[in-house]
């Protein structure tokens, strides 16, 4: 098969012949010779299509996936179990070719979904509202932090250091923009430690779990935002909410977090979506799109875009957010994920993470060279202390086919929790897999 060649000498010769002009170097006559590139492109020679697939194959199968690697890294994005029902419909050409609906009468179908998706995302957090998503974790976070400062009128944010370190420095990249103060407040035995810092407030913000995995009391949270005039925003873990109360049942103002977890491949990182949801009083200040059910002239029932003259369309630069997309595809995959799975699923999940983050656990009790980080109730994910840096343990790992986890540094530079190992357990680890992961640490982890 011949190579890929975009233009002919003859396609060339006609459009020159259209221009007026005899060579290409006259049709780039006007960039200047200073910024042109001389001597041409050193790229070796062109494959025929068929030849750069199979280079594209074997480049591939150079990397170390979780289709070649058991699983055992979390930290904010996970290794669940994806049902071929979820892919086969997600993958519909409906729903991939879909966007934000801006002509919401011809796109009933995606709006049916996205209305779907906000009542199954406001039952999970325990708020009556959702919209219908973020791009991510981080960017939820961000505006719910812009969402409760522009109810408080205060910038001031107390922000665990259990909330995931990259939400945190989202969060701090935007407060430099707009002046909000972030207070990082630490952790004591994995919890958040509130102290005694009364002083008035915008925010609190804590994660449920948090990032080690430890479930945070949210009481103590509830409490904190009381007394300092705060909105209390949880960073919530989706999946706990098939074990765990909500946090609407602690008194959470806003509740964000990362969707991955509901039929989203892995996929280096990304596209995920960012889950938002929020008490009724707040709903004229949340960011993003809001889907809403009515009936229409022949009292069908019928989806519609609602709220469209919220404060991020009329008050411009003045407005306390300016998104107005979302992650359609990812939101409609959730919906589809958490559809098939239901209630009991969710719990069948949550319950499969559970067990085998105690199992883990009860394996690693004697393994030499390994000790728990924190001492506290997890759900999925646990933080270890090993006797070499964690790093040097994740190298080794790979080694024996593991994907170990996480080493703890960034965030928690010049903590104990530093050079330390996150661990995350889904309910796709089997026993089998769960042992030799042990034998394996035990000898990488001195």
């Amino acid at each position: 098969m011949p190579d890929f060649v975009p233009h002919t000498d003859e396609d060339i010769a006609a459009m020159l012949d259209f221009l007026g002009m005899t060579s290409t170097e006259e049709l780039f006559s006007a960039i200047p010779s200073a910024i042109r590139l001389a001597g041409g492109l050193d790229l070796a020679p062109g494959l025929s299509e068929f030849d750069l697939v199979a280079r594209l194959e074997e480049l591939g199968a150079s990397n170390g996936h979780v289709g070649k690697l058991i699983c055992f890294a979390g930290g904010g994005a996970y290794d669940h179990e994806v049902p071929a029902v979820t892919r086969a419909l997600a993958s519909r050409s409906e729903f991939v070719t879909s966007y934000t609906p801006y002509q919401p009468e011809v796109a009933q179908g995606v709006l049916q979904a996205l209305f779907e998706y906000q009542t199954m995302i406001s039952r999970l957090s325990g708020l009556p509202i959702a919209n219908a998503s973020l791009y991510d974790g981080a960017a939820a976070l961000v505006e719910g932090a812009n969402l409760a400062v522009a109810t408080t009128s205060n910038p001031r944010l107390l922000c665990s250091s259990g909330v995931h370190p990259h939400f945190r420095e989202v969060l701090r990249t935007f407060a430099a923009g707009t002046g909000h103060e972030v207070v990082e407040v630490p952790l004591r035995s994995g919890r958040t430690d509130w102290g005694d810092d009364d002083a008035p407030a915008g925010a609190v913000i804590v994660g449920y779990p948090n990032y080690l995995g430890v479930i945070e009391e949210l009481e103590a949270a509830r409490a904190l935002a009381t007394r300092t005039g705060a909105c209390l925003i949880v960073c919530q873990d989706p999946v706990a909410a098939g074990l765990l109360r909500s946090p609407g049942d602690f008194g959470a103002d806003v509740v964000v977090g990362e969707g991955q977890v509901f039929g989203t491949a892995l996929s280096f990182g990304g596209p995920y979506l960012g889950l938002f949801s929020c008490r009724e009083e707040l709903v004229r200040r949340l960011p993003g799109r809001l889907v809403g059910e009515t009936v229409d002239l022949d009292e069908r029932r019928a989806y519609v875009t609602t709220l469209r003259a919220r404060e991020q369309d009329i008050r411009r630069e003045k407005a306390s957010s300016n998104v107005c997309t979302n992650q359609t595809l990812m939101a409609v995959t959730s919906a589809i994920q958490l559809g098939w799975l239901g209630a009991e699923g969710l719990r069948a999940i949550a319950l499969g993470c559970a067990r085998g983050t105690r199992y883990l656990l009860d394996s690693l009790s004697g393994v030499g060279g390994v000790t728990l980080a924190v001492e506290a109730p997890v759900l999925r994910e646990v933080a270890l202390r090993t006797e070499v840096e964690a790093s040097v343990v994740i190298d080794r790992m790979l080694e024996e086919g593991f994907l170990a986890g996480i080493a703890l540094g960034e965030g928690y530079e010049g903590s104990d929790l530093q050079g330390c190992l996150l661990v995350a357990v889904t309910e796709r680890r089997t026993r089998e897999e769960i042992d030799a992961f042990v034998r394996a640490l035990g000898k990488a982890a001195r």
